[in-house]
């Protein structure tokens, strides 16, 4: 039997099948927290948005239509969650993004990474929230920019020139990271 696209599990769920939504969320639960935590830089918070992200969906389960896939459903309700959650909250100082060794760096290369991470983090925090977003969905989880339109409600057009300001504003202060 094939496996069922998310778009057949969301009509499932909208008919009450909960072990389809429990699909669903094993498919999305990493990128979820993933996004949530590069755009916040706060594992917490990350998992808090994460989940509140699963339980809007459920909710607007017996609502679903899928007029566009509900990969780009999904990122359109965590992006209006992370931004909101950034718009009620002032962003401090966030921690470095967890870093995975490889196959064993040296603890000075590890040392140079965790620098590496917070210097970007820091810089992705001075960023406005629709341009951090547009960031994190374009860079770190490679959506193209019709997918990015659509789930930050914006035209194409739009996530250019997001995209071309936060790339002005990060240049200068992750120029050195760049020339090393």
């Amino acid at each position: 039997m094939p496996t069922p696209s998310d778009e057949q599990l969301m009509q499932s769920v909208r008919d009450g099948d909960l072990d389809a939504f429990e699909r669903i969320v094993v498919r999305y639960q990493g990128e979820a927290w993933r996004v949530a935590y590069r755009f916040t830089g706060d594992a917490a918070e990350a998992e808090d948005l994460a989940q509140d992200a699963f339980l809007k969906i459920f909710d607007a389960a017996p609502r679903y239509r899928s007029t566009a896939t509900f990969r780009t459903y999904f990122y359109r309700v965590l992006t209006r969650l992370c931004i909101d959650h950034r718009r009620k909250k002032r962003p401090g100082l966030a921690d470095p993004f967890p870093h995975m060794p490889d196959t064993a760096p040296s603890p000075s290369a590890q040392a140079d990474q965790a620098e590496r991470d917070a210097l970007i983090q820091a810089a992705l925090n001075s960023l406005p929230a629709d341009y951090r977003m547009a960031v994190v969905l374009r860079y770190f989880e490679g959506l193209s920019g019709a997918e990015m339109a659509e789930a930050m409600g914006r035209s194409v057009k739009a996530i250019e020139r997001l995209l071309a300001r936060a790339k002005s504003i990060l240049e200068p202060q992750l120029r050195h990271l760049l020339e090393s």
